[in-house]
């Protein structure tokens, strides 16, 4: 398996400011980041992201979301699923310039809107539809996809792993895969772990979070981070563990993802204990 750290840690988008960190995550034994594509204006802009990568001998991958209502892909206004095609192309083409591998992260609806009603079968067939127009054309820049399902505080399309992969059904692509998320699992499955089989079993489960129940470090609370990775070994998993860990930094960041003040006494500490927990496990399983 390889292991990831994301970026969100510090930042919303990548710049010159931020390339000192590639050196330390790969003096700490990563062997890739994960940065954020959300600001798409300047696709060029992701080459230089993949160059300090690549010279830092990191691979890449990368996570995305739907900004607005005006690039939704669960809306009833055909404009907007458009928007969200549109939107979601622009991602592709900056990931591609960053040789991203694998584009995970919850695009198919906008994050902490809700209907306050259950998925509809409309709303699953909108975001099939603008992701059966985008899995192609990421198949053609080389980038996998990794449809996330979220908790409930944060979104509602998809929520647990049958419900993920489900939606891989739907799609019916084969480059359009989900992930899993032990911090997500934590809140919505009735088994956190055992879950992982019902997504493993449809051969699409293309990404991991390990990403502990605060969202600090990983092995510090009561997430099943050391459980997960154990059941992953075991079933044949070989993809990315990538850390994900948010604070207070960000505030538009922080309040989609309910985050009001830091789980750790320093980001170092972060990516530098929550590789060791992961090493240790990995030499357990």
């Amino acid at each position: 398996m390889k292991i990831g750290f994301n970026l969100l840690l510090w930042t919303g988008h990548v710049t010159d400011a931020d390339f000192h960190l590639f050196g330390k995550l790969k003096a700490a034994g990563y062997d890739g980041v994960e940065f954020p594509i959300f600001d798409v204006s300047n696709p060029a802009h992701f080459k230089a992201i993949g160059q300090v990568a690549k010279d830092n001998g990191l691979e890449a991958t990368a996570v995305t979301v739907l900004p607005d209502e005006a690039h939704n892909a669960i809306s009833p206004d055909a404009a907007n699923r458009q928007g969200a095609i549109d939107h979601l192309k622009k991602v592709i083409e900056c990931g591609h310039n960053a040789g991203v591998q694998t584009l995970c992260g919850p695009y198919y609806q906008v994050l902490g809107q809700f209907t306050g009603k259950y998925p509809t079968e409309t709303e699953l067939d909108h975001a099939a539809e603008v992701h059966r127009a985008i899995a192609g054309v990421g198949q053609d820049a080389g980038i996998k996809f990794a449809i996330e399902a979220l908790n409930r505080f944060e979104a509602h399309l998809l929520n647990t792993m049958e419900q993920a992969a489900s939606y891989v059904k739907r799609v019916n692509h084969p480059n359009f895969g989900t992930m899993y998320d032990t911090f997500h699992a934590n809140i919505e499955e009735k088994d956190a772990v055992g879950c992982i089989d019902t997504v493993f079993a449809t051969g699409k489960l293309n990404h991991v979070h390990i990403s502990e129940n605060d969202r600090g470090t990983p092995g510090t609370g009561h997430a099943p981070c050391r459980e997960a990775i154990k059941k992953l070994v075991g079933i044949g998993y070989d993809g990315w563990l990538t850390i994900e860990a948010f604070g207070g930094a960000l505030p538009d960041l922080a309040a989609a993802t309910r985050v009001w003040r830091d789980f750790f006494k320093s980001p170092e500490d972060v990516y530098t204990d929550g590789i060791k927990f992961i090493r240790g496990v990995l030499a357990e399983a």
